[in-house]
């Protein structure tokens, strides 16, 4: 009983005298996110015949990221009896040019699909992928159609910032 009473009064002297732990603020080392929107032009060429039609793209981005892309992409969608507005693709494409006040590229990458009509997109910035003023680049763009012309929204941040 009494070696009971020595540890409690022991680790109530530790509590006592441990310092108080400080509290963590949740946004410490947490990268800044920003937010860029605009447009794009873009001319799609099939590449070749294969299983999945092999598409070719070149873009001209305007708004808050200025600049050009080259992309690959692989495509597919139901049956010829399957239902209309739906269909699935996957693409890679290396972006340059300005994005705010930075210069430099990087790649997205594309796995978006549509069922019915309704989009279910997944266009992320590939880790590592950026160069110059644009390394440690990291975020997620979605894309938008509306009276037949394209819009993006990119929201992203610099690991380490």
């Amino acid at each position: 009983m009494w070696i009971l009473r020595l540890t409690m009064i022991a680790i109530g002297a530790v509590c006592v005298c441990a310092p108080a732990a400080r509290p963590q603020n949740p946004e410490a080392g947490k990268a800044k996110t920003m937010h860029a929107s605009g447009s794009f032009e873009i001319k799609m060429v099939p590449a070749s015949e294969s299983v999945f039609p092999r598409m070719t793209s070149d873009k001209q981005f305007s708004g808050d990221l200025e600049g050009t892309s080259k992309g690959e992409m692989l495509a597919s969608g139901p049956p010829p009896s399957g239902p209309k507005g739906s269909g699935g693709y996957v693409a890679m494409e290396r972006v340059t040019g300005k994005l705010g006040v930075r210069s430099g590229s990087f790649v997205l990458q594309h796995s978006s699909t549509m069922n019915r009509g309704v989009p279910l997109q997944s266009i992320t910035v590939v880790p590592e992928s950026g160069t110059g003023e644009l390394a440690g680049l990291e975020g997620k763009m979605i894309i938008k159609i509306e009276g037949g012309r394209h819009y993006y929204d990119f929201e992203y941040s610099f690991s380490g910032q």
